[in-house]
């Protein structure tokens, strides 16, 4: 499994606006089909450079899903994103490769 990571931080004056358009945009990403859950969090730190700070993880299945939202919907996607907000958010995308999960063994008395 892989997961594609979107950090943003977005500018006060487009907060309310941008999360709005968030929830729209992450299922239009999941949409595409190459992914199969997303989880949209908050960065629970003070930012120097202010606003607000939020990760997106985009989970898919292969890396070729992965690469194939590369390939034929991220631009697409962000282009959107790019043109309504660009000056008023700083992003940046990590890619991770699952080696393994790990859940708590039930403990018993």
């Amino acid at each position: 499994m892989y997961i594609y990571n979107v950090t943003i931080n977005i500018d006060e004056s487009v907060h309310k606006e941008w999360l709005s358009w968030m929830h729209t945009h992450i299922t239009k990403v999941l949409d595409t089909g190459r992914f199969l859950s997303a989880k949209f969090t908050e960065v629970l730190v003070e930012e120097d450079l202010g606003g607000k700070t939020y990760s997106i993880q985009y989970t898919a299945n292969t890396r070729s899903d992965l690469d194939d939202y590369y390939q034929f919907d991220a631009d697409r996607l962000q282009k959107k994103e790019l043109a309504k907000f660009a000056n008023k958010m700083v992003t940046f995308n990590t890619e991770l490769k699952v080696i393994k999960e790990f859940f708590p063994t039930a403990i018993s008395n």
